[in-house]
């Protein structure tokens, strides 16, 4: 490796190596190497691992109130083949990755490729400089494919994202009221709201508590600004904690 290709994967990365031959090996593919012992395929399984535990370390103390069956689905998704092919291609690292004549040019190679050079450059920063400079590289770049992740597979799981809400933004936890049910005990309709340190807010009628209740908290999030309805689609949406706007209608004007 030269130094004009080191010092670029260098400024890529954010990380500077005390031991180059690392960054070598993890840009390596098994196509162009001597044999696959020297090639990149035993990093990409280490960095496979450390991806997975740092993702998981964020999930774990992002979303306390997520069953262990949620975080796998946000995990699976933020750290997929796509996903990480994206962030590898977003900052041009497949475009170092030494390969083949037969493999395609260099830029422009399958999404399993530049999805496997990501996860080695990672155990390559974790085996230089340890595991923060790895955990810090991750999140650098992965934080918001795990938002993403989250955010559309709370479209099920309003209840668990308004209960993060209302706990950091007011110290109260939402409940759920049922307001009246109606109809035979094989056709029952329920009418459930929200509240939230004596706030109520806007109740919906639903075929199912459950239902009424995932209903009633995404009432709630629209209210205090923390999800929109798509006006195209009618899909709701979370907000960006930026853009939000968690306060009581009363607070306000405050």
């Amino acid at each position: 490796m030269d130094d004009n290709t080191r010092e670029q994967a260098e400024r890529l990365l954010g990380h500077r190596f005390r031991n180059p031959a690392i960054l070598e090996a993890a840009l390596m593919h098994a196509s162009v190497a001597d044999c696959r012992l020297e090639s990149n395929e035993r990093m990409e399984f280490f960095g496979d691992s450390i991806l997975g535990m740092v993702v998981c370390e964020y999930l774990y103390h992002r979303y306390p109130d997520l069953l262990e069956g949620e975080l796998t689905k946000i995990k699976s998704a933020a750290v997929s083949r796509r996903s990480c092919s994206d962030v590898a291609r977003t900052l041009g690292l497949d475009e170092l990755l030494v390969t083949g004549k037969g493999m395609g040019r260099a830029g422009d190679l399958p999404k399993s490729l530049s999805a496997a050079v990501f996860e080695t450059v990672i155990a390559a920063i974790y085996l230089d400089g340890g595991l923060e400079p790895a955990r810090d590289f991750i999140l650098r770049h992965m934080t918001e494919p795990i938002e993403s992740a989250a955010a559309s597979g709370h479209h099920e799981n309003f209840k668990s994202v308004l209960q993060q809400h209302a706990q950091k933004h007011f110290g109260h936890s939402a409940v759920y009221v049922l307001l009246d049910e109606k109809g035979p005990d094989h056709a029952k309709c329920f009418e459930v709201c929200v509240e939230i340190d004596g706030r109520r807010f806007p109740s919906c009628w639903c075929p199912s508590k459950k239902q009424a209740e995932q209903r009633a908290a995404l009432n709630a999030l629209v209210e205090l600004g923390a999800a929109k309805i798509d006006g195209r689609t009618q899909e709701p949406y979370l907000v960006a904690e930026d853009d939000a706007s968690p306060v009581f209608p009363e607070q306000a004007e405050l």
